[in-house]
This record gives C-alpha cells, structure tokens and sequence, in this order.
C-alpha cells in the first residue's frame, strides 16, 4: 500500500515537473512573451521613474498684475516670489496682457491686486480681496501656485492680526498666543518632498506586475489555442483529473520568474530612484507570494476565455488606469462608489497595491497588513479553484469532441469494409459465372472438334 502511494506521488511530481519544464520551454521560445515577461518589466519602471526624476516642481512662472502698486501688495508679490513653489516672471500692466501669456504657456497662473487693496487692508472695516487664477490643463501646476499664494496669505493674515493686537499694547508673545492658539508643525513622514512621483510610482510598480504577467498569460493561451495544443491535458494523456497538476506546473513557471522580477521591480528600482523604502525586504518578500499567485491564476481564468493570440493584450490594456483607479490610490477610496470598490475588491492589484505601500512606503509589518494579506490568499484560492473547474469543463468538451471524432472513424472504418466484403463478394460471383461460361463454351467447342472428322 505504501508502496503504491509512493509510486503515485512520483508520477504526480513527474508530471507536475513536466507541464513545469514545458510551459518554461514555451515561454522561452516565444518572442512576444519575452518582451512581456522580462523587457517591460526592466524597462517601465526605469521610463516611469525618469519622467517623475524631479519628483517635485519647483519654480512654476507666474504673473502677477499690480494695479494697487503699494507697499504691502510689493511686500506680498516678495513674499510669493520667496517660495520655492513658484517664480514671479512678469508683472503685467493689465490682465489682458497677463491671460495672453497664460494662453500662450508661459505663465501657469495670474495673482491680481484691485486698487483699493491697501486701503480696505488698514481700514479695519472692509476685508482685502485678491483674485488667484490657476492653469487647470495641469494639477501639478494647480496645486503650486493655489498652495504657496494661500500660505502667504496666512502668514500675512496672522500678521496683521498680531499688528492690531499689538496696537492695543498687547504683548507679541500673548498675541501669537491668540492668534495661534493651537501652533502646529506640518511633517510629512512616509513623502518627505512631498513629491508626486513618490506618490504614484511606487503605485505604478504593482501595476506593471500585474498587467505585464496577466499579457503574457493571455498571449501563451491564445497561442495554445490556435496551434491546437492540448492545454487542458498532460502531454499524450487524456485524463480529467490530470488538471490540477497543470495548474500547479504553469503556475510555478510564472511564478518562479516574476518572483525574480518581483526583486528587481520592487526592492532595487525604489533603491535606485531614492523612492521611499522604509519597510523590510523579508516581509515584501513574504506578502509578494500571495500576489503573484493571485495574479497568476486570475491571469490563467482570464486567458482560458481567449482563442487567439492578440486578443488578450487588445482587452486588458485599457484595464490598466481602471485597476489604478478603483484600487483607491490615485483617488479617496471613501470617494470611489460602493458599487466600484467592490468591483475592486475582486482583484489582486487593489490588496496587493495598499499591502505594498503599507509596507514599503510607511514601514508598516506583515502582521499590520495582515488584511490585504489575508483577502490575497483568499482570491488566489478563489481563483485556482475556478481555474480548475474551467479546465475540467473545457477538458471535458474536449474529450467529448475526440470521442466523438472516434466514433464516427469508427463507423466510416466499418462502412468501408462493408463496401470491400460486398466487393470482393460481387467479383467472386463473377468470377464463378465466367468460369461455369468458359467451361461451357469448351465443352461445346471440344464436342464441335470431336464430331468434325466423322462428318
């Protein structure tokens, strides 16, 4: 009995071993895969991380147009200037002047001071009004010039209200104390610069792990398709049950590449690029093999849908800004719509993607993200048991359709050699009919010798 057992566990290692080396073969031996599998991974995050290389903007050109030409709104337009978000490159006589250098592009925004600015300022009866004008064609450029014209803002409205405090011979300190009556301090911990790219490429990382293997799956399948392979079978058996070890042999073939990529993506680009890296390499390590099945599977689910060798990549390439959406990064996830978020939550980017950055970004642990960790198992469970039933379905058919090719050789075989036994039937018959003719003639022609002579 142990004997036996043992035998089957071999042959199901050798089996598993087989579909394992066969689907490395096929990958190797397919350029389109190649690109997939090993150049874009190489080269995306390289592109990605080059064009966000600043990382932040600074020195945004704007144009501020004066028609108060006091001391305080100079004083204010110095102020701007100072800092390092942006950069007072012209100043306009009027605002005709200053919105055709912004349609132009040389300026991204326009700060207007009315005239009666330093007046309503001293005045104590009237508030002072400025009118901001952002370049929206650019959210970058938005957020520089809104967030350096609004700090200075603040700091010259606390100031005036220090300056009337003390005019009414107040103390500075008690009067700060009023008018900051709760000082704070601005840190950001997990973005130090702040920085888009920062933000968004460590983001972009995931994505491109999840899209590039998903393309490549797809690509191998619809290639299977089209040259007539037996995907759902070990090679030369047919055997329903033999799906679930070429599940696990595929599966190990993408995943034993991509977990090197998974290195060089996760762990060496962000060292690279100075990206925040904070976490430790173990537990990515640890929470990347959740993700890489659950993407591996969910790719193989996807892929068992297509029978031609492009179609994969013309589908799920506009999915990519759909996963980076919904996933809740680029936008509040409290913002995205329920019916969209639990859309998101059936694919492996949208817990691998908050599982990374928690880790990565903010140094949290395995246990801390223990969540995504969980719901990346559970989908890469989910979907390995869909995979399977698909193929037994498919395999099924497929088994279905070869019987019934059987069958009917089976019967045209048989047709055939009715026609041939009722052949060879015919032309003994005729065979015996010219024999008992010939005989017959002979008989008549010998009798017609024999009785020649005597007449």
């Amino acid at each position: 009995m142990k004997t036996r057992f043992t035998s089957k566990l071999i042959l199901r290692i050798s089996d598993t071993w087989m579909v394992f080396t066969e689907e490395l073969r096929r990958i190797f031996h397919d350029p389109g895969v190649l690109v997939l599998f090993f150049l874009a991974p190489i080269a995306y995050p390289i592109l990605y991380n080059y064009i966000y290389i600043e990382n932040v903007i600074r020195d945004v050109p704007v144009a501020v147009v004066d028609m108060d030409c006091s001391p305080e709104s100079r004083l204010y337009i110095h102020q701007w200037d100072a800092t390092p978000e942006v950069k007072v490159a012209y100043s306009c006589t009027s605002m005709e002047e200053a919105e055709h250098l912004l349609t132009k592009g040389k300026v991204h925004g326009i700060l207007y001071f009315p005239e009666d600015f330093n007046d309503c300022l001293h005045s104590g009866l009237k508030s002072a009004h400025l009118s901001l004008y952002c370049d929206m064609s650019s959210f970058l450029y938005m957020k520089n010039v809104y967030m350096s014209a609004n700090q200075v803002m603040l700091d010259k409205m606390y100031q005036i209200q220090v300056d009337r405090y003390r005019a009414m011979n107040m103390d500075e300190n008690l009067s700060w104390a009023i008018v900051q009556a709760v000082p704070y301090e601005e840190n950001t911990p997990y973005n130090p610069t702040n920085g888009y790219g920062a933000f968004l490429v460590p983001a972009v990382l995931m994505l491109i792990i999840h899209q590039t293997l998903i393309f490549g799956i797809s690509m191998l399948s619809g290639t299977a398709v089209q040259e007539n392979r037996e995907v759902f079978f070990l090679p030369g058996r047919r055997r329903r049950y033999s799906v679930f070890r070429i599940l696990l042999g595929r599966g190990a073939a993408y995943f034993t590449l991509y977990m090197a990529i998974c290195m060089y993506v996760l762990v060496l680009v962000p060292h690279m690029f100075g990206l925040p890296h904070v976490g430790s390499i173990w537990d990515i390590i640890r929470f990347i093999v959740p993700y890489l099945l659950a993407t591996i599977y969910f790719g193989m689910m996807i892929a068992s849908v297509y029978k031609q060798r492009e179609t994969g990549m013309m589908t799920l390439l506009p999915t990519s800004l759909i996963f980076l959406f919904i996933s809740g990064v680029s936008w509040p996830t409290v913002s995205v719509p329920r019916v969209w978020r639990y859309l998101g939550d059936l694919f492996p980017y949208t817990w691998g993607v908050h599982g990374f950055l928690n880790i990565n970004t903010a140094g949290a642990t395995l246990y801390t993200t223990i969540r995504e960790y969980i719901a990346l198992w559970l989908l890469a469970a989910f979907y390995f048991g869909l995979c399977c039933l698909i193929y037994m379905v498919r395999s099924r058919r497929h088994e279905k359709r070869l019987e019934e090719g059987l069958d009917q050789h089976i019967t045209h075989e048989q047709k055939m050699r009715e026609l041939q036994d009722l052949v060879h039937e015919t032309e003994d018959k005729m065979t015996r009919e010219m024999e008992r003719h010939l005989n017959s003639l002979w008989s008549r022609t010998k009798h017609a010798i024999t009785r020649a002579p005597e007449d």
